[in-house]
């Protein structure tokens, strides 16, 4: 009777720790990082070297492994449908909120078929002008956006890029109808931009800055609540339209169902990678702002957030990707 119990508790004991035993062996394989865009580009290039750092607190190799297509439903239907054991992860932006308010149909539950892992980092836009463009400072573009709609267009990356967003945001909150001009990428919208055939275009920092450091184009604001670090004589748009903010942003969930205790694993060395110096230099010089805490109920806040203020706004402007 004496080894009999011995043995249920045994048993017992063995059953409540496989989880953890689990998580504490994990991970035992190189880890899959998704990332629903093509290689070369800011998220793909921000993905690397987080991957870089990510995995050595992990004590493997992460490889990224792009998936694009579709405005990232490809990719991100891969992840969803993956095992749910901690080695895929989907490396994701503002897009995920997105796609809900503008796409017919998803190939996935964007809530209920994900589990957040962290917030990794934000990514500020800049609003760059023509130069010719009659206007000296922010004040006086936002008067002329106001005082001339439908006769002001912009460009943007495409149908619910960030830069569209930005640009419809502002349009939503100020009452404005500057009207949109998509593009395949940012390259040739800044390039109109350039050439005086857009107005204006509201770009991710590194790109728009360079531009601006070249003599290109003029930069009139930014779009984070506070100024940038970079560029800490240019005002923030909020500074005149209060609660304006507008920015993509990178964040890691893995497939619904994966361990709890393999979740606060990765998060907890995702927590230790953004801390990582090396890593926050090359973020700063990609025009990033890393994310000092994340974590998986951080995240689920955030991006409920986030599919509440584009759902208005996507509404609003009658924006659709099909």
């Amino acid at each position: 009777m004496h080894k009999r119990r011995l043995f249920l508790a045994l048993g017992a004991t063995l059953a409540i720790g496989t989880p953890l035993a689990k998580a504490q062996e994990f991970p035992v394989r190189p880890i899959k990082l998704i990332v629903p865009y093509a290689a070369g580009g800011p998220t793909d290039t921000f993905a690397r070297a987080l991957s870089d750092a990510w995995g050595k607190k992990l004590g493997t190799s992460m490889i990224v492994e792009n998936r694009t297509g579709a405005g990232t439903l490809v990719g991100t239907e891969v992840a969803a449908k993956s095992a749910p054991d901690g080695y895929t992860i989907l490396l994701t932006t503002v897009a995920h909120a997105v796609n809900p308010s503008i796409q017919a149909k998803l190939p996935y539950r964007t809530v209920e078929d994900f589990a957040p892992v962290g917030l990794a980092a934000k990514a500020p836009l800049v609003i760059v002008v023509n130069k010719n463009l009659p206007v000296k400072d922010l004040p006086a573009f936002l008067k002329y956006i106001k005082d001339n709609p439908g006769k002001v267009n912009y460009g943007s990356a495409g149908v619910g890029s960030a830069p569209h967003l930005g640009a419809e945001l502002l349009n939503y909150m100020t009452d404005s109808k500057a009207v949109h001009v998509p593009y395949r990428g940012s390259a040739p919208s800044m390039q109109d931009v350039i050439a005086g055939h857009l107005a204006f275009m509201i770009d991710s920092a590194p790109t728009g800055l360079a531009q601006v450091k070249a003599g290109t184009v003029r930069l009139l604001g930014t779009t984070m609540e506070q100024r940038l670090a970079q560029t800490p004589d240019t005002p923030a748009v909020s500074e005149f339209v209060p609660q304006y903010e507008a920015y993509t942003w990178n964040a890691a969930f893995v497939p619904a169902s994966t361990p709890a205790p393999i979740i606060a694993k990765l998060n907890s060395t995702l927590k230790a990678a953004l801390a990582d110096s090396h890593l926050q230099q090359q973020a700063y010089d990609m025009g990033l702002l890393l994310e000092k805490n994340p974590t998986p109920q951080g995240l689920s806040a955030f991006l409920q957030s986030e599919l509440d203020k584009w759902s208005k706004v996507a509404k609003a402007a009658h924006m659709t990707a099909n």
